[in-house]
C-alpha cells in the first residue's frame, strides 16, 4: 500500500485518496531518459508521490506553477512559509474578513506565491476558482482563527516535503496548455492526465468544454507512449457518457471515491472514478473492465 503524503496546494478534484489506486494500476519501465508527463498537474499530488527522476509538469494555472518553481529554486521554503502565515494569520485574526479581501486584491495585482498559499488555505471550502479576468474570486471561509500554530506547521512541513521530493530530480514546471505538452511525449515516457471533469468544472482557471475534452481524447489516443487518464465515471445521479463516446477500446479500472473539496455540497459526494489506461501499460487487476 502506498503511503500518500499531501502537497501544500488544495483544489477541487485533488487525487490524494486516489493515489494508491492510480499508482497501483500503472506499470512503467522508467529509464534514464524517459519522463513522467502531466499536462494538468494541479496540486501535483500524483507526481510528488510517484517520484519519477525526470518529469514535465504543466498547467495553465500560472500561480500553481510559480509556487512550485519558487519552492524548487529555494525562494520559498518551510521557514518563509511559517513566518508569512504566522504574520498574516495574526492580521486575519485581528481584522477578520476585511483582511482576507485585502490579501485577495493584492494577490490579483501582484500574483505573490505566498499570498496564493494564504488564500488557498483561507478561502471557502478550499475551492480554487478564477474569473474571466484571471482574478481569484473565492470568498472568505469565515474562520478568522484559521491559521493556528499547528495548521501553519502542517502547511510549512508540506512545503518542505515537496522541496525534498524535488531535490536532485530533473523536473520542469511549465505554464502550458495540454496541446503544447502532449506533442513532446516520446515512446519511453508515461503521460498521466487529470483533466477538468466535464459537468463539474467551475472556472478552475480557464474554460473547459465538450469540444476541448473530445480533442484531448483524440490527441491522447495518438500518443506514442503509455498513458493513464483520470475521469469520473458515475455518481448517484448520472453517468459520464463521454468515456464511452471518446475512450472506447481502452482498459478501464474503477473505484469508489468521496470528494471533500467543492463549492457545492452536491459535488462533494460519492463518485465512481475511472482510470483509463493504454492496454500495453495496464497492470493486471481482478477489477479490469474494457470499454
Amino acid at each position: 500500500m502506498v503511503q500518500v503524503k499531501v502537497p501544500p496546494i488544495k483544489c477541487q478534484g485533488i487525487k490524494t485518496r486516489l493515489v494508491p489506486f492510480i499508482l497501483n494500476q500503472i506499470r512503467w519501465a522508467e529509464s534514464e531518459q524517459s519522463r513522467w508527463i502531466e499536462p494538468f498537474v494541479g496540486s501535483g499530488v500524483v507526481a510528488f508521490n510517484r517520484l519519477p527522476n525526470r518529469a514535465l509538469l504543466a498547467d495553465t494555472n500560472r500561480h500553481i506553477i510559480a509556487l512550485y518553481q519558487n519552492i524548487q529554486n529555494g525562494t520559498i521554503n518551510r521557514e518563509t512559509v511559517r513566518r508569512f502565515l504566522h504574520s498574516h494569520g495574526q492580521r486575519l485574526l485581528n481584522i477578520g474578513a476585511d483582511y482576507y479581501y485585502e490579501v485577495r486584491d493584492r494577490f490579483n495585482q501582484s500574483a505573490s506565491s505566498l499570498d496564493f498559499l494564504f488564500l488557498n488555505r483561507a478561502c471557502f471550502n478550499g475551492v480554487m476558482r478564477f474569473n474571466r479576468k484571471g482574478h481569484f474570486n473565492v470568498p472568505f471561509c469565515q474562520k478568522p482563527q484559521r491559521f493556528s500554530q499547528s495548521y501553519i506547521t502542517k502547511i510549512a512541513n508540506q512545503v518542505d516535503w515537496v522541496a525534498r521530493q524535488m531535490a536532485g530530480k530533473d523536473w520542469e514546471f511549465r505554464v502550458a496548455a495540454w496541446d503544447e505538452v502532449l506533442p513532446e511525449a516520446q515512446p519511453d515516457d508515461f503521460v498521466y492526465i487529470d483533466p477538468p471533469y466535464i459537468g463539474r468544472h467551475t472556472d478552475y482557471y480557464n474554460a473547459w468544454n465538450q469540444a476541448e475534452a473530445e480533442n484531448l481524447a483524440t490527441a491522447t489516443r495518438q500518443l506514442p507512449c503509455g498513458f493513464a487518464v483520470s475521469m469520473w465515471l458515475a455518481n448517484q445521479h448520472r453517468q459520464n457518457n463521454h468515456i464511452q463516446d471518446c475512450w472506447f477500446g481502452l482498459e478501464l479500472r474503477v473505484c469508489q471515491h468521496f470528494y471533500h473539496v467543492g463549492s457545492k455540497e452536491s459535488w462533494r459526494g460519492m463518485m465512481t472514478e475511472a482510470l483509463i489506461i493504454k492496454p500495453s501499460f495496464a497492470a493486471e487487476c481482478d477489477g479490469d473492465r474494457s470499454l
